[in-house]
């Protein structure tokens, strides 16, 4: 555990300076009587995280967290086999968005981390994993006017009852 707080610390450090270098590209200042730039957010946001990762590693250097203390490998077989079935299933969702759309390939990866890796009743699994699909496509499409990937032409059906609705 000891190696693997420092190395997650450094890899959020790297990610979190990374980000506040790419957040100066637009202004992070406050613009007057427009408020705070396009970058502010992104690289404030970003600092923080930086102050969070060197508390953590200064935390790792005095050995003051369990963490920090402990012996133990980061992940045991249980945790790998974990790994592999998360990771695996966000894999298969970004292969898929191209394919049968972003809402697609979200109700698919809800049902699977639900009802295989969640164990949890079919009934509730397939709820959620069709009704979230459903609320974040009228939320951004109709709600924010942001459009997201709709997949391959087959899925356009489904789309169109979905446009009916809103427009």
């Amino acid at each position: 555990m000891r190696l693997g707080e420092i190395v997650t610390a450094a890899v959020l450090a790297a990610l979190s300076i990374y980000m506040m270098w790419k957040s100066t590209d637009l202004n992070i200042g406050y613009v007057a009587g427009k408020g705070p730039g396009g970058g502010a957010w992104p690289f404030w946001l970003s600092a923080i995280m930086l102050v969070c990762t060197i508390v953590i590693a200064f935390n790792w250097a005095r050995r003051t967290s369990p963490p920090s203390r402990s012996t133990e490998p980061v992940l045991d077989a249980d945790g790998r086999r974990m790994l592999l079935q998360v990771g695996g299933g966000i894999f298969v969702f970004v292969a898929l968005i191209d394919v049968i759309s972003i809402y697609g390939a979200m109700a698919l990866f809800l049902f699977y981390y639900l009802w295989f890796l969640g164990r949890h009743a079919l009934w509730l699994a397939l709820t959620i994993s069709i009704a979230t699909p459903i609320v974040f496509f009228f939320f951004f499409e109709a709600l924010m006017r942001i459009t997201l990937p709709k997949g391959m032409s087959f899925t356009d059906p489904v789309f169109n009852v979905l446009y009916d609705i809103i427009y």
